[in-house]
């Protein structure tokens, strides 16, 4: 495995920064507050989830924005505007893990119009896999609208939605909840290393159960690689075993980590009442 570490950039120094903005976009989190009983909040949701997925696709905020996605696709002329409509990419993007995105409408419009059997296609080449798999798995390329207009398409597009507003409704309470569950049901699916690195929620994951550094994102790949490779045989994600005591680790780190931003955030708003009071 070629690449080295810069581990300058892994445990900057007290007086050096790096940019929060960029590492978030490749990571798809955010922090927020603690949960001292994570691990049984990941229980809990594991056996409510069809249940409370069902009750937030209820909720009001929920309902009109299903309502418009679908009544976006339903009066579609084509595919080009259907794209372009905010309703439908708030609904399409976010049941696709893409809500981040939701905010770069020409990007979204180009990587979903592209071929997904070239490889030098924009969803193919972009850094989330999220892009590939959804261009595939619809691919407005060849089928146009009909990718969409199906009964059984509009149906799982509004589950899945429910589903995310769920999962973000988990977050806010228990930081790295959300994950965990992805986690749990992918797990076994991991291959590679690579695998890892595209997908901002398995690249979350296994980086803060190791606790390597965010900023590892902004080394090159093979330093990334290695970085994981050399704490971690993926083979093991295969045994049922492993995988709980894995997310056990990520979801304590998650914790830890939340709490020390907690800390951190308060600490900084403390030295700038502090100054402002000196002035």
């Amino acid at each position: 495995m070629s690449g080295s570490i810069d581990y300058t950039l892994l445990f900057p120094s007290a007086g050096s920064s790096v940019s929060n903005t960029i590492l978030d976009s490749i990571y798809g989190i955010s922090s927020g507050g603690g949960d001292p009983n994570a691990l049984q909040s990941l229980q809990t949701a594991e056996t409510n989830q069809t249940t409370d997925i069902a009750n937030t696709a209820q909720q009001p905020s929920v309902k009109r924005d299903i309502a418009a996605f679908q009544s976006a696709v339903n009066s579609a002329t084509s595919t080009s505007a259907l794209l372009q409509n905010p309703a439908f990419l708030k609904v399409f993007l976010t049941a696709n893990n893409l809500a981040g995105q939701i905010a770069y409408p020409a990007l979204a419009q180009q990587a979903l119009l592209s071929d997904p059997t070239n490889t030098s296609s924009l969803a193919n080449t972009l850094t989330d896999s999220n892009w590939k798999s959804t261009t595939t798995t619809y691919n407005f390329f060849s089928s146009g609208l009909s990718a969409v207009q199906s009964s059984t398409a509009l149906a799982t597009l509004s589950s899945s939605y429910a589903e995310v507003i769920w999962r973000q409704s988990l977050e806010a309470t228990t930081p790295g909840l959300s994950d965990a569950l992805t986690f749990r049901q992918e797990a076994s699916t991991i291959t590679s290393v690579d695998q890892i690195l595209g997908d901002p929620i398995l690249r979350n994951v296994v980086t803060t159960a190791l606790n390597i550094p965010k900023q590892i994102a902004l080394q090159d790949l093979g330093a990334q690689e290695l970085a994981i490779s050399s704490q971690l045989d993926i083979t093991q994600f295969k045994d049922p075993h492993f995988v709980e005591s894995f997310t056990q680790q990520f979801l304590l780190n998650a914790q830890t980590n939340a709490a020390n931003t907690q800390t951190s955030n308060s600490l900084d708003a403390l030295a700038i009442q502090a100054a402002g009071l000196t002035v």
